[in-house]
């Protein structure tokens, strides 16, 4: 149905370029002005984007190093050129609208090497140019608007050029921890598998790593938390009663599993509704662990689906989780004073998660007839039980809720990652952060400025107050789905009450 889409059907990036088509070309139809087109954005800039928030801790990190720039204060006022003559234009010839770049091969964790590229592809710079109008915030109390730099009359605004180190140095944002994430993934999944079925179910994987995480480190990750267990419990209960298993659950509420050519069609008019065509490459795979992933592969934002999970009523929330909310606030992040590390300590952020993870969590079932937050609750209950138990007790422990054993496989595989033996109890306790996160919301739901939150990228809902003050708001982008802010908050007494949850019980926990 698409002739331009792009589709890698396993997570083995090819060395050289194999095509030169994708899925959702920029010049597929006009550029209105609801759009913003990406415009020598450094790699640099968009690894800090991408860093944290993903849909999946299953981080596939395939970043080039740039050549490197001389640093810019992400405080300096860009310059205002004159009126548009030879010279300005002589300027703006390689500026046009990056379109999807060619796959080369993956990188590996630690120093990349440099990218190369062809001839008239222009090089990665400092700025994005944005069109259209602004969101109606008040202006920032204290900070003065920043002029805006133009050309030929279109609006443009510089963002801050981060420092190649400057991700590495932000504790929570580092590319070592995200090489973790990557590391922590088994290669031999496929093969203890098959011995795992062979055994029915009782022997437990020796899983191995290419480049394996120390115990040290692992230690810090394997601290599963009970806090939320009683609702995590409940919540999948009260699923199972009434539809009986998960897989009827996800039948009912999910629908058919969609083609790719279907999940293109409905990726594009996803875009379109939120004015990012042509600014994403999509990939299509059956081999990952979630169900989509935002990453930056080459220098370009790319969203990898899983497309054994992709069904119907599902997908437009796997797009609000993934481009709604961390792209989104990933691009709102790269203009603020805080996009680099030394921003984010200088200020004194609080971690950006749970409350990324836990809005993303929330806008996945926005909207649905069921918003179960079933899969929050399995993987925080998932997380706490491999914490107790071996891998096959684990197994036999979900088989409480899901009866497929090829979904079982997969959570216990998310849970035990990263150790060698599982017949050890051990957990990789990420993936309790995102039920963490949703409750956290909610219990701050009437008190919290979504559009705020939204506009001031990753950072916590407990920081937005203070931070308002000193943001940048002139070209923030905010979701369509946000844009009716009392239908938003309805939703969310929704998922309050599918899910059992009452505000008595919230602010007791919390």
């Amino acid at each position: 149905m698409l002739e331009s889409i792009k589709v890698t059907e396993r997570l083995h990036w090819p060395e050289l370029e194999l095509s030169k088509k994708y899925l959702l070309s920029p010049t597929d139809r006009p550029v209105s002005l609801s759009q913003i087109s990406l415009q020598k954005l450094s790699s640099s800039v968009l690894k800090d984007i991408f860093t944290t928030g993903t849909s999946s801790y299953n981080v596939l990190l395939q970043t080039a190093e740039e050549r490197k720039s001389p640093k810019h204060s992400p405080y300096k006022k860009p310059r205002t050129p004159g009126r548009c003559s030879s010279s300005a234009h002589g300027k703006d010839r390689g500026q046009q609208a990056l379109g999807p770049a060619p796959l080369a091969g993956p990188e590996r964790c630690g120093s990349p090497k440099p990218s190369t590229r062809a001839s008239g592809v222009p090089r990665p710079g400092h700025a994005i140019k944005v069109t259209g109008s602004t969101i109606g915030l008040a202006p920032r109390p204290r900070v003065p608007a920043r002029k805006l730099s133009s050309s030929c009359g279109v609006p443009r605004t510089r963002l801050p050029l981060l420092a190649a180190g400057s991700a590495a140095r932000d504790g929570e944002n580092s590319a070592r921890k995200l090489c973790i994430l990557s590391a922590i993934k088994p290669t031999n999944v496929d093969k203890e598998k098959a011995k795992f079925f062979k055994s029915d179910f009782t022997y437990n994987p020796q899983f191995e790593y290419s480049n394996p995480v120390s115990p040290l480190v692992l230690a810090r990750h394997n601290n599963a938390s009970d806090k939320f267990l009683t609702q995590a419990v409940r919540i999948l209960e009260l699923a199972v009663q009434k539809y009986g298993n998960y897989e009827k659950f996800e039948q009912a509420t999910g629908g058919s599993l969609l083609t790719k050519s279907r999940i293109g069609y409905h990726v594009k008019k996803y875009m379109e509704k939120e004015g990012c065509m042509g600014e994403i490459v999509v990939h299509l795979t059956d081999d990952l662990l979630s169900r989509a992933s935002m990453t930056v592969v080459n220098g370009r934002p790319t969203l990898t689906i899983n497309i054994s999970t992709a069904r119907e009523h599902w997908l437009e929330g796997m797009l609000r989780h993934e481009i709604g909310t961390h792209y989104f606030r990933g691009i709102n992040n790269s203009q603020q004073p805080w996009s680099s590390g030394a921003g984010r300590k200088r200020l004194g952020l609080r971690p950006l998660n749970p409350t990324e993870e836990g809005l993303a969590s929330i806008h996945s079932v926005l909207f649905r007839r069921d918003p179960t937050l079933w899969r929050a609750a399995l993987l925080y209950y998932t997380v706490h039980q491999a914490g107790r138990l071996s891998f096959c007790q684990l197994f036999q422990s979900l088989g409480r809720f899901v009866r497929d054993p090829n979904t079982r496989w997969d959570y216990c595989v998310r849970a035990k990652r990263g150790q060698i033996d599982t017949g050890q109890p051990g957990c990789f306790s990420k993936d309790q952060v995102y039920l963490d996160g949703v409750l956290k919301i909610l219990r701050h739901r009437h008190n919290i400025d979504f559009l705020l939150l939204t506009a001031l990228g990753k950072v916590s809902y407990e920081d937005v107050d203070r931070l308002v003050g000193l943001a940048t708001m002139e070209h923030v982008r905010i979701p369509h789905f946000l844009q009716d802010q009392a239908r938003y908050r309805e939703q969310l007494d929704k998922i309050m009450e599918v899910n059992q949850l009452t505000d008595e019980e919230l602010q007791a926990l919390i």
